[in-house]
C-alpha cells in the first residue's frame, strides 16, 4: 500500500479500479482470468507483440522513404522494444504466476521497467526511453482490446480516473455515475479540473505529484477528497475503514441536505445571507434547487464550447439559458456570465487560432469577445431572448478597465436595438454586473460601481493576478493563497465601494465556499455568496451559528495580521469555536 498526498478540491470518498487516462486512455476490464485461460492469455500477448512489431517496422519503411532514415529510426527502435526478451519474459511470468489477463500483465511489466528507469536518474536518454515505453503500452493495449478500446465517455463500469491533468473538455464529459473520483499529478485548488469536479460532485484530489508510473489500469485505489489522499493498492484494514467512512459520508450528507434545504441562511442576530449556486451545465440548476439555493449566482457559459468543432449556434445558447431559467422559476435570479474563453480554455472555433506565450495575460474573456463581436453578439442575443423566462442578469468577466465595461454595455445596447427592430421579445431593465477579478478593476471599484447594478468578486483569478502565482502550477501553490493580507485588503476596498454605491456584491470564487472564510466575509460586509451547490447546506448550518458583531470583530483582527499563515491560523481558530467538526 502506498499513500500519496495532494490538494483536496472536491469532497467525498471513492473506492474502485483505476483508469490511467494519460497512458492507456482505456479501461482494463479484466485483471485476472481462470487458470484454464492462462495459456490463451499468453498467446494473445505474443500475438499482440508480434503485430505491434510488424506495424512499427512498416512505419519505419514508410517514413524512411518520406522523411529519411534518421526520423524513421524511431520506429525501428520501437520494433526492437516489442521484441525485447525481458519484456516478453516478465509479462509472461506475471500472467502465469497471478492468472493475470494479457492486458493487465503487460501493463504491470511495462510499469516495472519504467520504475527501474526512474532509479537511473533524470537524463535525456531515460526520459526518451520512458516516453517510448508509454507509447509501447498504449499500442499493446489497443491491439489487445481491439479498436483502441472504448472512449472515456462510453465506459459503463465504475472507475476512478487517474491522469497527469485533465483539460476542461475531458472533465466535462465525465459521468458521475461511472467516474467515481479523479486524481491528478498536477493542478491546483482553483484549476478548471477542480471547479468541474466540484460541479459534477465527483470526489477529486489534484497536485499529487508523480504517481502514474506506480499504478496500472485496473488496480484498486482509494481517493479521499476530504484529506487530499490517493491510496494505491490499499490493505484490508484500510479498505474496510474507508468503506465504513463512505457509508457514514452518504448518510451525513443526506441528513444535512434534508434539514438545511429550506431554512434561510440567517445569523443569530437576524441578518440574512443569500446563498446562490455556481453552475456549468443546465442540468445543475436542479442541484441548486435540491440544496436550497436562492438562485444561480454564476452560470459559466463557456462550456457550451467544449468538444465542439465550431461555435454553438444562437439556438443552442438560447435553449441552455431558457432551460436554467425555467428550472429556477421567476423568484430565483440567474446570473449569466458571458464567455470567458481563453487562458486554459482553448477553443479554435472561438477565434483562438494560435497559442499565446502567456495566455492568462493575453486574448481571453471580454478581450476575445470585443475582438470577435459576431460571436459576442450571438451570445447576447440568446441571453436577451431567454430573459423573458425568469429573473436573468448579465455579468461581464475579466473587466480590467472602465473603457472595456463601457464597450460591453454599448454592444449590449446594439443587440437590444436589433431585437426591438425585429420585434423579438426580451425583458427590459435587466440588471448588469461585472466581475472583479483583476487588480486594476479592484482598485477602480469605486468608478466601476457607478456603471453597474452589481459586483461579483471572482477570488480565483483575483488571487492569481494579485500574487502573480499561476493557480494551476503546483510549484507555486504556497504563494497562491486567498488568506494573504493583500487579498483581504482588496476585498475590503471593493466591498466598501459597492456598499457606498448601494449595489450588491457577491463572492463567487472558491473562497466563498470555504467555511474558514465565511465569518470573515460576513464581517467585511458581504451578504451574498455563490458556491458549488453541494456547499449550500453546510454554509447555512454555519451561518446560523454566527452573529454579525462577532464576524466584524474577526474581520477587523484578520486585517491587522501580516502573513497568510497568521490569517489562516486565526480564521481556523475562530471557526473551531463555532463548529469544531467543520474546522477539523
Amino acid at each position: 500500500m502506498e499513500i500519496r498526498r495532494g490538494i483536496a478540491v472536491s469532497p467525498g470518498v471513492a473506492i474502485g479500479p483505476a483508469l490511467v487516462l494519460d497512458t492507456e486512455g482505456i479501461l482494463i476490464p479484466i485483471r485476472t482470468v481462470e487458470p484454464a485461460q492462462v495459456d490463451g492469455e499468453v498467446k494473445r500477448l505474443r500475438a499482440a507483440l508480434a503485430e505491434a512489431s510488424r506495424l512499427a517496422q512498416e512505419k519505419h519503411r514508410t517514413l524512411s522513404a518520406k522523411l529519411g532514415q534518421e526520423i524513421a529510426e524511431i520506429f525501428a527502435a520501437h520494433a526492437g522494444l516489442y521484441e525485447d526478451p525481458k519484456l516478453v519474459r516478465d509479462a509472461e511470468i506475471l500472467i502465469r504466476a497471478n492468472n493475470y489477463s494479457a492486458e493487465y500483465g503487460v501493463s504491470r511489466a511495462v510499469r516495472a521497467i519504467m520504475k527501474q528507469l526512474e532509479s537511473a536518474g533524470i537524463s535525456p536518454l531515460v526520459t526518451r526511453l520512458q516516453s517510448d515505453f508509454v507509447d509501447l503500452e498504449k499500442q499493446l493495449l489497443s491491439l489487445l482490446q481491439g479498436e483502441g478500446g472504448r472512449p472515456l465517455a462510453e465506459i459503463t463500469e465504475p472507475i476512478i480516473v487517474l491522469a497527469h491533468d485533465l483539460t476542461p473538455s475531458e472533465t466535462a464529459v465525465l459521468d458521475p455515475k461511472t467516474v467515481h473520483a479523479i486524481a491528478t499529478e498536477s493542478g491546483g485548488a482553483t484549476s478548471h479540473t477542480a471547479i468541474l469536479a466540484g460541479a459534477l460532485e465527483i470526489p477529486a484530489v489534484v497536485g499529487i505529484g508523480r504517481f502514474l508510473s506506480d499504478i496500472s489500469g485496473g488496480d484498486t485505489v482509494i481517493v479521499d477528497g476530504y484529506q487530499g489522499l490517493l491510496i494505491l493498492d490499499p490493505d484490508e484494514d484500510t479498505l474496510k475503514r474507508y468503506l465504513d467512512l463512505r457509508r457514514r459520508d452518504c448518510t451525513a450528507s443526506g441528513i444535512h441536505q434534508i434539514f438545511h434545504k429550506d431554512i434561510p441562511a440567517e445569523t443569530r442576530d437576524g441578518v440574512r445571507l443569500h446563498l446562490y449556486g455556481n453552475i456549468e451545465f443546465p442540468g445543475e440548476a436542479r442541484h441548486c434547487i435540491d440544496r436550497g439555493a436562492d438562485g444561480v449566482g454564476l452560470y459559466r457559459t463557456e462550456f457550451l464550447y467544449v468538444n465542439k468543432s465550431g461555435d454553438p449556434t444562437e439556438e443552442e445558447h438560447y435553449t441552455a439559458y431558457k432551460t436554467v431559467l425555467e428550472e429556477m422559476g421567476p423568484d430565483r435570479p440567474v446570473v449569466i456570465r458571458t464567455l470567458d474563453l481563453g487562458g486554459d480554455k482553448f477553443n479554435v472555433a472561438a477565434g483562438l487560432t494560435h497559442l499565446e506565450k502567456n495566455p492568462f495575460l493575453g486574448l481571453r474573456s471580454v478581450r476575445l469577445c470585443l475582438k470577435n463581436q459576431p460571436m459576442f453578439k450571438t451570445q447576447l442575443r440568446a441571453i436577451l431572448r431567454a430573459s423573458v423566462y425568469g429573473d436573468l442578469r448579465i455579468m461581464f468577466p475579466m473587466i480590467s478597465t472602465a473603457m472595456e465595461l463601457r464597450q460591453c454595455k454599448s454592444i449590449l445596447r446594439e443587440v437590444q436595438e436589433d431585437l426591438e427592430e425585429a420585434k423579438i421579445p426580451f425583458k427590459s431593465g435587466i440588471k448588469i454586473g461585472t466581475m472583479i477579478e483583476v487588480p486594476s478593476a479592484a482598485i477602480m471599484a469605486d468608478v466601476l460601481a457607478r456603471q453597474v447594478d452589481f459586483f461579483s468578486i471572482g477570488t480565483n483569478d483575483l488571487v492569481q493576478y494579485t500574487l502573480a502565482a499561476d493557480r494551476n502550477n503546483e510549484t507555486v501553490a504556497d504563494l497562491y493563497n486567498a488568506a494573504d493580507p493583500s487579498i483581504l485588503r482588496l476585498l475590503g476596498h471593493v466591498i466598501r465601494s459597492a456598499n457606498k454605491a448601494s449595489i450588491d456584491v457577491t463572492i463567487c470564487g472558491e473562497m466563498s465556499g470555504e467555511p474558514m472564510f465565511t465569518q470573515l466575509l460576513l464581517g467585511l460586509g458581504v451578504r451574498q455568496l455563490s458556491v458549488t451547490p453541494r456547499k449550500i447546506p453546510e454554509l447555512k448550518r454555519l451561518v446560523r451559528q454566527m452573529s454579525i458583531s462577532d464576524a466584524e470583530r474577526v474581520a477587523d483582527e484578520a486585517l491587522r495580521l501580516e502573513t497568510a499563515r497568521e490569517v489562516t491560523s486565526y480564521l481556523r481558530e475562530q471557526l473551531r469555536r463555532i463548529l469544531p467538526d467543520v474546522a477539523d
